[in-house]
């Protein structure tokens, strides 16, 4: 966790104290701390936390801790959550935009769109249940006036997703500098779906996907 916290902050998807992330443990889950710099993130200090939010140990956990607890609850395929302020992804929810179907790469983000999910107060309730419903059949989801949730089935998957997002997000906003881009159909977009259902799904032992 403290090493992907790092590679966040490296590549500019957080910056400071911004972002978050979380992590299954058994019956429990991990967060990152609140108000510790990525570069100062230690194995030491992730909060372990019981199913309910209640602190196992020592330590405070970002004030995020809530949608962390409810996605991992109400998601049995999602082992970890990554929370960022990333430009291009916090730009577009700021405006309150869904993503398209501009790019077929949509798809890796779980359906035809990447919804942007209301403006809550940060570390509400209120916030974790937006982000839920914002998340339902999908991966990642925008944040109005905030940031971006991407999930995974561990932390390298949602790293790799939130990394995509924000690629997709800064190729949607300069395509839109232009004009607003065409869209794939839902045909279109169905066809990628079922490709991506067995895309790096191996067979026989050997590597398939297009």
């Amino acid at each position: 966790m403290a090493e992907a916290a790092r590679e966040l902050d490296a590549r500019g998807l957080n910056r400071g104290t911004s972002g978050n992330l979380g992590v299954r443990c058994a019956e429990r889950f991990l967060v990152t701390p609140s108000g510790v710099p990525a570069r100062e993130l230690t194995p030491r200090g992730m909060v372990l936390l019981a199913a309910n939010g209640d602190v196992i140990g020592a330590g405070r956990p970002s004030s995020e801790w809530r949608f962390h607890r409810d996605i991992l609850a109400s998601r049995p395929d999602v082992h970890a959550v990554v929370h960022v302020h990333s430009p291009f992804a916090t730009t577009l929810a700021c405006l309150g935009l869904e993503i398209p179907p501009f790019h077929y790469m949509i798809a890796a983000a779980g359906g035809s769109t990447i919804r942007c999910a209301p403006y809550a107060l940060f570390g509400t309730q209120e916030l974790s249940d937006h982000a839920l419903a914002a998340l339902e059949g999908r991966r990642a989801c925008l944040l109005a006036n905030h940031g971006m949730i991407a999930t995974g089935r561990d932390l390298d998957q949602a790293l790799a997703l939130c990394i995509e997002v924000e690629s997709l997000c800064e190729q949607y906003w300069r395509a839109r500098q232009i004009a607003e881009p065409r869209r794939l159909s839902d045909a279109q977009m169905a066809e990628v779906m079922e490709k991506f259902r067995t895309y790096g799904a191996r067979a026989e032992g050997k590597q398939e996907g297009p």
